[in-house]
């Protein structure tokens, strides 16, 4: 686990500098830094709390299902520990719930009674923040709105993700924690409407493999990528595969989660 490098009682730096690190380190983990002598400690006191506080209520915000199926002892145990250890690349408030989703998956040591499906279920709910700021936009002028699904080019809009789980994290809740994640993984999009709004969709393996065909088939029409999968599930009947191929293409491109492009 990365830990913060102590340097403010280094003899090389100024008196205020070692003062700052010294603060900083105590509010981070007063327990293991003791509080710095020239400020009272009431007011250490208040910034401790307040400090800290502000970051378990964002973080708490952020994973709501997390928060609500963890006791509050170890809920707060965790909080501390990525408060006092883990060292930020960012300044911006918004990327502290990816700060701790990277806490999560590189630094935390597992606990004999974290659930198995923790690191999923973080992903999960830090995707729906995520998705929310992402400063993308659709290039329109490449988008051919009256395009032919089936002869035309297709593309999967910057403003939806395809997900895989092998546990299924949209239902879990405190009513409801699986130790086993069963035989079927779990395929979900997520995408932003124009007004905004996050929304997700459970999808079938069928519709999961279409999505990546596209994503990596630039050049291939959506009647080559329906026909491959025809191929692979070796189906009797193509016509059958390519009617419900239509039938997915359109929805997705009603919820703009595909985009049919000019060629």
């Amino acid at each position: 686990m990365t830990r913060p490098v102590t340097t403010y009682n280094t003899a090389e730096r100024p008196d205020f500098v070692r003062l700052q690190y010294a603060f900083a380190a105590h509010i981070r983990n007063p327990e293991k830094n003791p509080s710095p002598e020239k400020i009272e400690y009431r007011r250490m006191k208040i910034y401790r709390e307040l400090l800290y506080n502000n970051v378990e209520d964002f973080i708490a915000n952020t994973y709501p299902v997390l928060r609500k199926i963890t006791p509050d002892d170890r809920w707060h145990s965790m909080i501390r520990d990525y408060f006092a250890n883990h060292l930020s690349h960012t300044p911006l408030f918004t990327e502290m719930p990816r700060e701790f989703l990277k806490y999560l998956e590189h630094e935390r040591q597992p606990q004999p009674d974290d659930p198995p499906f923790l690191l999923e279920l973080a992903h999960y709910e830090w995707v729906e923040l995520a998705l929310s700021i992402l400063d993308e936009k659709v290039d329109e002028t490449t988008i051919n709105s009256d395009g032919d699904l089936l002869d035309g080019k297709l593309v999967i809009s910057p403003l939806a993700w395809t997900l895989n789980y092998r546990f299924p994290v949209q239902k879990i809740g405190p009513d409801f924690q699986p130790t086993d994640p069963g035989g079927t993984p779990t395929h979900l999009v997520i995408y932003r409407d124009v007004s905004f709004d996050i929304h997700f969709i459970e999808i079938n393996a069928i519709t999961a493999r279409l999505l990546h065909l596209i994503s990596t088939n630039p050049n291939k029409t959506g009647r080559a990528l329906l026909q491959q999968i025809a191929t692979e599930l070796n189906h009797p009947r193509p016509d059958i595969v390519m009617d419900g191929g239509m039938e997915i293409l359109n929805n997705l491109i009603k919820r703009a989660v595909i985009l049919r492009i000019r060629s």
